[in-house]
């Protein structure tokens, strides 16, 4: 179990600025750039970014961020969290090849997505980093908002300063993982994914956890959820283990189509 984030220090947060700002001056090569743009949007699990070069012709030109980059990022972010407060959901870094590294963050304003998050990843958001009622914006308030009693569980309990997934939640009893795990993957499938995502717990395992979803009618879950629990027993989120109990532990054979379109806006925002 991972211990809270803990705030980074001004001097701590400059100088990972800095770090990021002279890796994006690196991704060109010198005297070819006059600035170097990227912008970084996340809310949850999901995460947008971008970067653009505007070489000395004037002319800007997109290129892939690195993971590492991406990295740094999530780290800034989780290091600049205040207790009640929050953290910022967008940051613009700007280098320019005369005056050094500018950076803006937006702590209460909604970012320009490139695709607008679904509720459950502004759910994720104030799990992972909690705000007290009045710090929440009227937009994350309302993006946060669940589509008609679909429930979606919480895959961790939020991320420490390096990022690392943090758990505060009661284990399974070793006699219920295994009719838990039959449920998770019992009930049917709603979106089906032929791909796989990096695992949270094991980032040397890039392609690992599933990223279909399942439903029962009541939750919409993601497969990383029965992943988790199968491969680091992570027990899934205690309200949807006290809803499998109530059920015991029988999934349903196949859903209504109502309650399937309405599963799928909980997780798709659509």
């Amino acid at each position: 179990m991972s211990t809270p984030p803990v705030p980074l220090s001004p001097e701590q947060q400059r100088q990972l600025v800095d770090r990021i700002g002279h890796g994006l001056a690196s991704m060109a090569p010198p005297g070819t750039w006059r600035a170097i743009r990227a912008e970084y949007r996340a809310a949850g699990r999901h995460i947008e970014a971008d970067v653009v070069v505007t070489g000395q012709d004037g002319v800007p030109r997109a290129v892939q961020p690195p993971p590492e980059l991406l990295r740094l990022f999530g780290t800034l972010r989780a290091g600049m969290y205040r207790p009640g407060a929050g953290t910022w959901l967008g940051a613009v870094l700007t280098v320019d090849a005369g005056r050094g590294v500018d950076a803006d963050f937006a702590f209460d304003r909604e970012p320009q997505w490139r695709r607008t998050p679904p509720p459950i990843g502004f759910q994720d958001e104030l799990r992972a980093f909690p705000r007290a009622e009045q710090q929440i914006p009227d937009w994350l308030r309302r993006r946060a908002t669940p589509f008609d009693g679909i429930r979606t569980p919480r895959i961790h309990d939020g991320v420490d300063a390096a990022g690392r997934p943090i758990l505060r939640r009661p284990p399974l009893p070793p006699s219920e993982i295994e009719p838990v795990l039959a449920y998770l993957d019992a009930a049917p499938v709603i979106l089906a994914s032929r791909s796989n995502g990096p695992d949270a717990f094991a980032p040397e395992r890039t392609d690992a956890v599933p990223l279909s979803f399942r439903t029962d009618g009541a939750w919409a879950w993601p497969g990383a959820v029965a992943y988790y629990l199968r491969e680091h027993g992570v027990p899934p989120d205690p309200d949807l283990v006290a809803h499998i109990r109530a059920r015991r532990f029988t999934a349903p054979a196949e859903v209504s189509e109502a309650a399937t379109d309405l599963a799928l806006a909980a997780i798709t925002g659509a």
